[in-house]
């Protein structure tokens, strides 16, 4: 691979025969600063998906001899302990599993659910268009903490209602997108080709509509992951979400947040965790956002 000079300005010439996929995955991996976050990232979720498993005890397990125990790297509760007796690390982590979860899986099926039902719409147009994005214009106009509270109501104040609360909401938009790139696309060349080699419309849709609207999905769930985990974040701060004794960092930091003048460590450590990823997530946006979309390359 080899980079040309014009202007005085460094152009980058993608080696022929290279795949879309593979030149963006180039791009990106040459921006230091959206690389080094995805490691960043990823140390922050093997820690939290693994570190629980280090302990001897659970999160709900009180140590007694240790109640409200200061800052020590060198013991059994290197952060201390809350209140409880319970350890801030451990509870720290597991509830960053939670929030991790929660924004991942629930930002995957947003994704799932809107390009499914965008592409179908954009490609078959009409009347079923017309029905499938008014009721998507109706879902929008939808108060979203009215339709939280009702989904809540329905669910329960648990983590499969927290989930199903945010899904609902948000995959309104990845639809919008996957709409208007199926339109655009519905008739490319390579559409009327297939459809005259005797593919059927749904098989058009699954193999040339939605894997060409990859390159736009792609850099809008790196913004909606980070979307759903403040969501998430905020909706348990407010005792929306996440009830005990599970815990996630929205949770943490209500519960820290009473105690900020006594305790801040029950409020910092929580935060740390949730700013270094929601930083992490915004470089890897930037980062995607170059590498995959067309109009910012």
């Amino acid at each position: 691979m080899t980079d040309a000079v014009a202007g005085g300005q460094v152009l980058d010439s993608t080696p022929v025969g290279l795949s879309p996929f593979k030149a963006s995955w180039r791009r990106y991996s040459r921006n230091k600063l959206a690389f080094v976050s995805m490691i960043i990232l990823l140390l922050i979720a093997l820690a939290c998906f693994g570190g629980p498993l280090l302990f001897p005890f659970g999160t709900e397990d009180a140590d007694f001899e240790n109640i409200a125990a200061p800052i020590d790297l060198f013991s059994l509760h290197p952060f201390g302990t809350d209140e409880f007796g319970r350890d801030l690390l451990l509870r720290v982590l597991a509830g960053g599993r939670v929030s991790l979860s929660v924004g991942f899986v629930g930002a995957l099926a947003a994704v799932i659910i809107g390009v499914v039902y965008g592409a179908t719409s954009g490609y078959f147009g009409g009347r079923l268009d017309n029905v499938l994005m008014r009721t998507v214009d109706v879902l929008y106009g939808i108060p979203y903490f009215f339709l939280v509270v009702l989904i809540n109501l329905l669910v329960g104040r648990t983590v499969t209602g927290l989930f199903v609360s945010i899904v609902v909401v948000l995959w309104l938009t990845p639809a919008v997108i996957a709409r208007g790139q199926a339109v655009s696309l519905r008739h490319r060349e390579f559409v009327d080709a297939a459809r005259a080699g005797g593919m059927t419309e749904w098989q058009i849709i699954r193999q040339h509509i939605v894997p060409n609207s990859l390159n736009v999905v792609i850099v809008y769930s790196s913004l909606l992951v980070l979307e759903v985990i403040v969501t998430e974040s905020f909706l348990s701060f407010l005792g929306l979400g996440v009830q005990a004794p599970a815990t996630s960092w929205g949770s943490l930091i209500d519960a820290g947040a009473s105690a900020i003048e006594t305790d801040p460590r029950l409020l910092l450590l929580p935060g740390a965790f949730l700013v270094a990823t929601l930083f992490c997530l915004n470089f890897i946006a930037d980062g995607l956002r170059d590498a995959f979309d067309p109009n910012e390359r």
